[in-house]
């Protein structure tokens, strides 16, 4: 790797990245351990319900599985590729699957976490009500997947390709969007349709959410739902 990539870097440049990929291993081991060991204390001392036993196996499992995706996904840009000539990089599949993983774990704690810290509204189901979770679900799925994408754009340096916005150099549809064949390798493999995908996915998630925030506004909701629909339209403005 040293030979085809930064072979002239200098020993202090080195250092810099070697710390930071420790400092992440050291982090991710450290969160491991905050949820083994308490869940180990709380399941002994009996406090766990019987549903919530399932939750904490599921994410200590995933906590686990997540670890040794990273290790996956650092492992395959160390492998020699003799029939290759790109620049030694982590396969954006793996990325993806270890970035997507984290998210779901994330999103996991954090709905167990409020699900035992906050008391669930009974709310009545009205027709209106039961579209505005559906397309919250569907909101999700899209910020989901615009994640996924990102993590395309970071594996094959895809962020490179093209730096204006909103068109892509001089066009609004790239020439070589399709260069690749079959044509179903340029969504995953091909650096210009890769940063097109993301740029329309994030259009299309902002977009989402502010209809979500919209709609949101015509039915009585309580507060603290209204306040999380409000924050989740400054944080897609923000990103």
């Amino acid at each position: 790797s040293f030979n085809s990539l930064n072979h002239d870097m200098t020993l202090p440049e080195f250092k810099f990245i070697w710390y930071m990929e420790y400092s992440h291993r050291m982090w991710g081991r450290v969160v491991g351990l905050a949820y083994i060991l308490p869940a180990a204390y709380f399941w002994r001392r009996g406090w766990l319900s019987r549903p919530l036993k399932g939750c904490v196996l599921a994410l200590c499992g995933l906590v686990c599985f997540q670890g040794l995706l990273g290790w996956y996904m650092v492992k395959s840009g160390l492998e020699e590729k003799p029939d290759s000539y790109d620049i030694p990089r982590v396969s954006q599949y793996r990325l993806a699957a270890h970035l997507g993983s984290a998210l779901v774990l994330y999103s996991a704690s954090l709905w167990t976490g409020l699900s035992l810290l906050l008391p669930q509204h009974k709310l009545p189901e009205t027709k209106q009500l039961l579209r505005l979770r559906q397309y919250a679900h569907g909101t999700t799925a899209l910020i989901f997947l615009t994640a996924l994408s990102g993590a395309f754009v970071a594996g094959l340096d895809a962020g490179l390709v093209y730096n204006s916005f909103p068109k892509m150099g001089e066009r609004w549809i790239p020439d070589d969007l399709l260069a690749f064949s079959p044509m179903l390798r340029n969504i995953f493999e091909n650096p210009t349709t890769v940063q097109f995908d993301h740029r329309i996915l994030g259009i299309a998630s902002v977009t989402a959410v502010t209809a979500l925030y919209l709609f949101s506004r015509k039915i009585p909701l309580p507060r603290r739902t209204r306040m999380a629909v409000t924050s989740l339209l400054a944080v897609a403005c923000v990103q």
